[in-house]
């Protein structure tokens, strides 16, 4: 993720993070999933304040752009409906289960099939 932040710009710098980091997500630059960082190592590498970065998060999450899984972090969130997120959240959570367990990709799309079908009496 890179930000920029131009303190001569009449923007506020909160906007100027909750605009860039919008764009990202939107345009895939940041693809759902993302962990972002800290609010405190954001604003630090950013030379801003943490409460500047923590109203930019707080904007973004009110967007529906980011979501904050409690000590987990803070991450980049689905665009759509609540359902389309929690699937995608899903997804991604067992992308990465099945990662770190070792498992090759097409034996985890072999079991997501599997699953699917179950679930769909197909």
């Amino acid at each position: 993720m890179t930000l920029k932040i131009h303190i001569d710009d009449g923007t506020p710098p909160y906007e100027q993070v909750r605009a860039q980091i919008s764009e990202q997500a939107r345009s895939g630059v940041l693809p759902v999933g993302h962990r972002l960082p800290t609010v405190r190592g954001l604003a630090e590498s950013l030379g801003l304040a943490a409460n500047t970065v923590a109203k930019a998060y707080r904007a973004l999450e009110g967007d529906g752009v980011i979501e904050t899984r409690g000590r987990n972090g803070t991450f980049v969130a689905a665009a759509g409906s609540a359902a389309e997120r929690e699937v995608a959240s899903g997804a991604q959570e067992f992308a990465s289960r099945a990662r770190r367990l070792g498992v090759t990709e097409a034996d985890a799309l072999d079991a997501v099939r599997d699953a699917l079908r179950a679930a769909y009496g197909e």
